[in-house]
């Protein structure tokens, strides 16, 4: 696998940035895995955020956990694996592109 689909898959999980490998690398198939997941994770770190703003103490700590888990999600890019991040990945399959 070489560097450029391993920094596009990377950049899947860059907030809003996540519709880039989606749009150039729609071919690749390790990109298109990343780039739903990261998508689909966006997704959930909108709603968190919306709802944060109305019980901050309570939803705060999931933006957090999101956070970790675009980390999480960069970490596995760059080694190369396709690895289903717990509770994102169900919903990534979900999405119609």
């Amino acid at each position: 696998m070489d560097k450029e689909t391993k920094l596009f898959a990377l950049l899947s999980y860059c907030s809003v940035l996540c519709v880039v490998p989606l749009l150039k690398k729609k071919d690749d198939d390790f990109v298109l895995f990343h780039g739903r997941q990261g998508l689909a994770l966006f997704l959930c770190e909108m709603v968190v955020f919306v709802a944060s703003i109305i019980l901050p103490s309570i939803m705060q700590p999931f933006l957090f956990i999101f956070g970790l888990f675009s980390l999480w999600g960069m970490f596995k890019a760059l080694q190369g694996e396709k690895f289903k991040l717990p509770l994102i990945f169900p919903l990534s399959e979900r999405l119609v592109l």
